[in-house]
Protein backbone atom coordinates (compact mmCIF):
# COMPACT_ATOMS: atom_id res chain seq x y z
CA UNK A 1 0.00 0.00 0.00
CA UNK A 2 3.07 2.34 0.48
CA UNK A 3 3.76 2.42 -3.08
CA UNK A 4 0.88 4.62 -3.60
CA UNK A 5 1.79 7.46 -1.94
CA UNK A 6 2.43 9.91 -3.43
CA UNK A 7 5.10 12.53 -1.70
CA UNK A 8 4.67 16.29 -1.97
CA UNK A 9 7.72 17.00 -3.91
CA UNK A 10 6.07 15.57 -6.75
CA UNK A 11 4.29 18.75 -7.26
CA UNK A 12 7.34 21.11 -7.72
CA UNK A 13 5.76 21.64 -11.43
CA UNK A 14 3.49 23.56 -10.13
CA UNK A 15 5.81 25.99 -8.48
CA UNK A 16 6.58 29.29 -10.47
CA UNK A 17 10.64 28.42 -11.82
CA UNK A 18 11.41 31.76 -10.94
CA UNK A 19 11.47 30.54 -6.83
CA UNK A 20 13.64 27.09 -7.85
CA UNK A 21 17.33 28.09 -7.60
CA UNK A 22 19.03 26.38 -10.67
CA UNK A 23 21.86 23.81 -10.45
CA UNK A 24 25.12 23.71 -12.05
CA UNK A 25 23.62 21.07 -14.46
CA UNK A 26 20.61 23.42 -15.56
CA UNK A 27 18.19 21.72 -13.76
CA UNK A 28 15.77 23.21 -11.18
CA UNK A 29 17.22 22.09 -7.07
CA UNK A 30 15.42 20.80 -4.52
CA UNK A 31 16.06 21.47 -1.15
CA UNK A 32 16.46 17.33 -0.47
CA UNK A 33 19.30 17.63 -2.89
CA UNK A 34 21.26 21.17 -2.28
CA UNK A 35 23.72 21.20 0.35
CA UNK A 36 25.20 17.84 0.74
CA UNK A 37 28.38 18.62 2.75
CA UNK A 38 26.01 20.67 5.52
CA UNK A 39 23.29 18.24 5.49
CA UNK A 40 25.55 15.23 6.11
CA UNK A 41 26.93 17.00 8.82
CA UNK A 42 23.98 18.47 10.25
CA UNK A 43 21.74 15.14 10.07
CA UNK A 44 25.10 12.85 11.34
CA UNK A 45 25.21 15.39 14.49
CA UNK A 46 21.71 15.15 15.32
CA UNK A 47 21.34 11.48 15.03
CA UNK A 48 24.84 11.13 16.98
CA UNK A 49 23.83 14.35 19.56
CA UNK A 50 20.08 15.48 19.39
CA UNK A 51 18.57 18.67 17.39
CA UNK A 52 18.77 20.63 20.39
CA UNK A 53 22.90 19.81 20.57
CA UNK A 54 23.20 20.27 16.70
CA UNK A 55 22.04 24.07 16.25
CA UNK A 56 25.17 25.79 14.66
CA UNK A 57 25.52 22.82 11.88
CA UNK A 58 21.33 23.31 11.51
CA UNK A 59 22.08 26.95 10.79
CA UNK A 60 24.82 26.63 9.06
CA UNK A 61 22.62 23.90 6.24
CA UNK A 62 20.16 26.71 6.04
CA UNK A 63 22.23 29.58 5.63
CA UNK A 64 23.53 27.23 2.73
CA UNK A 65 20.29 26.51 1.46
CA UNK A 66 19.51 30.68 1.59
CA UNK A 67 23.04 31.54 -0.08
CA UNK A 68 21.19 29.25 -3.15
CA UNK A 69 18.15 31.33 -3.13
CA UNK A 70 15.68 28.89 -1.21
CA UNK A 71 13.05 30.51 0.98
CA UNK A 72 13.37 29.24 4.37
Amino acid sequence: ATATMATPDKTTSSAPASNVPIGKDGKPLKPCCACPETKRTRDQCVLNNGEENCLEMIKAHQQCLRDLGFKI
